[in-house]
C-alpha cells in the first residue's frame, strides 16, 4: 500500500492511521493529525482501489451500497498492513487510533467491526454502517468519536445514530458530535475531535 510514515516526538503517544475520503490521497489528512496531536506518529495510507481514477479503500456497487465481499477483503488487507508497518517502523501496534473521513471512516469502522485488536480507538468523520447483521467483537476499552452532519445527504442522521448504537452494544465508548451541515469535513468538527482526544489522556 502507498503510504507516508512520520515518526512522532513522543513514543508513548498513539500512532494516527489517516484514511482519506474518495478521490483523496495520503497527503490529504496530514494537517488534521497535527491539529489533533503534533507529537503523535502518523501513518497515512492511500486506498488501493480506483473508481473512475479516484482512490478509495474498497469497491462500491452504487452510492451508499458497498461491495461487501471486497470490503471484507480490503479490511483484512489493511489490518495485515498495519501489522507489517508496526514491525517495519517500530510503533506500538496496540496503540493505533484511526482518523478517517467518509470512505476512510468506513474502512476504519470496518476494522472495528471485524478485528477486536485492530485499533485502540477512532475518530470517524461522516462514517456509515459498513455491514449489517453481523456480530461485532467485544470493543471494551475502545474510545470512538463520530462527527456527523444533520443534513448529510450521503450518511443520514439515522445511520449515524445506528452506528453509535451498534458500537455501544459492543461495549465501546462512543461520543457523537453534530454539525448542522452536509457531508463536508468542517474545522468545527476537527476541533471537537481534538477536544475529545484531549480527554483520552
Amino acid at each position: 500500500m502507498k503510504y507516508i510514515f512520520q515518526k512522532g516526538n513522543d513514543p508513548s503517544k498513539p500512532t494516527f492511521l489517516m484514511l482519506h475520503g474518495t478521490g483523496g490521497n495520503e497527503l490529504d489528512l496530514l494537517p488534521l493529525a497535527g491539529r489533533i496531536d503534533e507529537d503523535a506518529s502518523v501513518l497515512s495510507v492511500r486506498g488501493n482501489i480506483l473508481e473512475n481514477g479516484m482512490p478509495r479503500f474498497f469497491k462500491r456497487l452504487a452510492e451508499g451500497v458497498f461491495d461487501e465481499e471486497d470490503l471484507i477483503f480490503r479490511t483484512k488487507e489493511l489490518n495485515e498492513f498495519l501489522d507489517e508497518a508496526a514491525d517495519e517502523h517500530g510503533f506500538d501496534r496496540s496503540n493505533v487510533i484511526a482518523i478517517g473521513y467518509s470512505n476512510g471512516a468506513n474502512i476504519a469502522t470496518s476494522l472495528l467491526f471485524h478485528y477486536q485488536d485492530a485499533l485502540k480507538g477512532a475518530i470517524l468523520h461522516h462514517p456509515m454502517v459498513p455491514r449489517r447483521g453481523m456480530g461485532l467483537p467485544d470493543l471494551s476499552g475502545k474510545s470512538i468519536f463520530i462527527a456527523a452532519g444533520t443534513n448529510d445527504p450521503i450518511c443520514s442522521p439515522e445511520e449515524s445514530k445506528e452506528l453509535k448504537n451498534l458500537l455501544e452494544k459492543a461495549n465501546a465508548e462512543v461520543a457523537i458530535h453534530w454539525e448542522d451541515r452536509g457531508h463536508q469535513l468542517t474545522m468545527q468538527e476537527i476541533d471537537a475531535a481534538g477536544k475529545w482526544y484531549e480527554q483520552l489522556k
